[in-house]
């Protein structure tokens, strides 16, 4: 039997962080006297991010004052307060290494079920002043758990703590953590795992892309990012150009082969390939990203490259590439490939977006896949619209393939099927299959309207996957907007270290030498980031490593997958080029 030591609430509000204001709840404090433990919270308490904190699933956060000692002995320090973790429960027992997922507890009027270990969060490293505490937390096994409320009812310092049943699977939080953050990830225990009901249903998405995702060493963890199979080759190779072809008044693709002649390696169906070119013999090469749109194991790639108006490699490549040059060329990439299975397929594209669709375009008719295939294209007019009459050929063999071209401004003699754009209505007219998996690849503002317009139609948010040309959305929690800046050179003198690329902002700049990380790199540059811990547990800032070495500090909890890099904790040992 445990102890309730202390119950501790507090409402989210802004913090400055870094030069920037961040909306956080981690700062708890103690209540005299009982509180209301409801669905989705105590009373008087909140959370500023729902998406990681809060909910049914996370309603309270329980920390051990035998995980205080251990920090206070580890970290040197005397200053700790109840909720110092953020914490709702501070709590004598409970260890996280005895209670287990689907464990209950009667703690004063309420009745409580564990669902997860604690989420790892760089607000807990703000709250205690020392960024490393996320990954410590995961490496000293000690994360913390949430519970869920069964039943309502008030709850007070002092208050007995109860167990009242066993969760299935006898899985305690310490494992249930390490299985999602630490190398390992048995399959037979992530099997045990998703056999408890009470795990929360964010860990149990986790722990199913897990089995599906790549078992082998160097595949990445598939729990917390999207996986794709290691690169190729490292770095860049020469490739010929060995022909260039008009799709449409503003597409050209380009036909690229090994140069002594052997094939190359295949790619899957809706990646992409970097090349680096130096358009100006006089000035440093630039490194850009393009999708592949022919036919995966052809023994050669070939990519389409729309001409955009200021754009310095697209104008180079339609105006001066020539049959016979070689490029500099970066393996296949990229996780927005087409997935086996029997369900139908809904390949969207907008404008030069169709390129990665057409890929598993190919793929389906190659192997004359039984599956119900819907091409949906939208474009202006018939001129700049690609791929029309290869889309048609690859669409007619297909048993259950289906076509819908969409233009917005039609010219006479254009063949369509309407006009205006992919909106709800429209999609719901197609009666589209709501069990479809769907492909959208297009600008952004097209993903943005696609997606709900599809969403709209009755296809499921979980089978919509999209890819979009260019910078990523950022993914920075808790955060307060700011207005949004193309990607420039940092304020302040050059760096002199080596050169830094980020091949889909086309920017490139010198390492500054000193601390800091990639990532901090790259928001000085206003490049579009993804990150949530900052100290290599989460995944979030998992970005592709085209070229280069880095060094870590503080080292992963769990590497990332070969030819990726974790810029969060990461240095450059030298050039590097990364897919950001």
């Amino acid at each position: 039997m445990g102890v309730l030591r202390s119950v501790n609430v507090g409402k989210p509000r802004n913090v400055s962080w870094q030069g920037r204001t961040v909306y956080t709840g981690v700062w708890k404090t103690a209540v005299d006297g009982r509180v209301a433990a409801r669905r989705t919270n105590l009373d008087g308490d909140g959370q500023g991010d729902l998406a990681g904190h809060g909910g049914e699933q996370r309603a309270i956060l329980v920390y051990q004052l035998d995980a205080y000692r251990h920090w206070q002995d580890f970290l040197h320090r005397d200053d700790f307060t109840f909720g110092q973790f953020g914490e709702n429960f501070t709590v004598d027992g409970l260890g996280d290494d005895e209670v287990c997922i689907g464990d209950r507890y009667r703690i004063g009027g309420a009745l409580f079920e564990v669902t997860q270990p604690r989420v790892t969060c760089y607000r807990v490293g703000i709250r205690m002043a020392d960024p490393r505490i996320p990954a410590l937390l995961v490496q000293h096994r000690r994360p913390g758990f949430y519970l869920r409320v069964l039943e309502e009812g008030d709850v007070g310092a002092g208050d007995r703590i109860a167990k009242v049943a066993d969760g299935p699977q006898r899985m305690t939080v310490v494992d249930v953590d390490a299985l999602l953050y630490l190398p390992g990830h048995a399959h037979t225990d992530i099997e045990r795992a998703l056999r408890i009901p009470a795990l929360s249903p964010g860990w149990q998405a986790s722990f199913r892309d897990m089995l599906a995702g790549p078992d082998a060493p160097g595949g990445g963890n598939a729990g917390l990012t999207a996986t794709a199979p290691p690169p190729a080759w490292p770095g860049f190779r020469p490739l010929r150009v060995t022909a260039i072809e008009r799709e449409s008044t503003t597409i050209s693709s380009v036909l690229l082969a090994d140069p002594l002649g052997a094939p190359v390696p295949a790619a899957l169906p809706g990646q992409f390939l970097t090349i680096r070119v130096r358009p100006d013999p006089a000035a440093a090469p630039l490194v850009r990203s393009y999708s592949l749109s022919g036919p995966p194991g052809a023994g050669r790639y070939r990519i389409s490259v729309k001409r955009e108006q200021h754009g310095a490699v697209s104008s180079y490549i339609h105006s001066r590439l020539h049959v016979g040059a070689e490029i500099e060329v970066a393996a296949p990439r990229g996780t927005f490939t087409l997935a086996p299975g029997t369900t139908p397929v809904l390949l969207v594209s907008g404008g030069v977006g169709a390129t990665p669709v057409l890929a598993m375009l190919h793929a389906l008719a190659t192997e004359r896949s039984p599956r119900p295939v819907w091409w949906l294209q939208a474009a202006r007019n018939g001129h700049v619209r690609p791929f029309a009459r290869e889309s048609a050929a690859l669409l007619a063999p297909l048993p259950a393939a289906r076509s819908h071209v969409c233009l917005s401004h039609p010219d006479p003699g254009d063949e369509f099927d309407s006009t205006g754009h992919l909106s709800a209505e429209l999609l719901r007219g197609l009666d589209l299959p709501t069990d479809a998996d769907a492909y959208v690849c297009g600008p952004a503002a097209f993903l943005t309207d696609v997606t709900a317009a599809l969403a709209a139609a009755g296809v499921s948010a979980s089978r919509i996957r999209t890819e979009v040309f260019g910078t990523q959305a950022a993914l920075t929690p808790g955060i307060a907007a700011a207005p949004a800046r193309p990607p420039h050179p940092p304020s302040g003198p050059p760096g002199t270290g080596p050169e830094v690329s980020f091949a889909r902002s086309g920017l490139a700049v010198p390492w500054r030498d000193g601390p800091g990380s990639l990532l901090d790199l790259a928001e000085a540059c206003d490049v579009p980031v993804r990150w949530s811990c900052r100290t290599g547990v989460c995944h979030s800032c998992e970005s592709g490593l085209l070229s280069g070495e880095v060094g870590y500090d503080p080292e992963p909890v769990d590497p990332p997958a070969e030819g990726n890099v974790l810029i969060c904790s990461a240095r450059p040992h030298g050039p590097v080029v990364l897919d950001l």
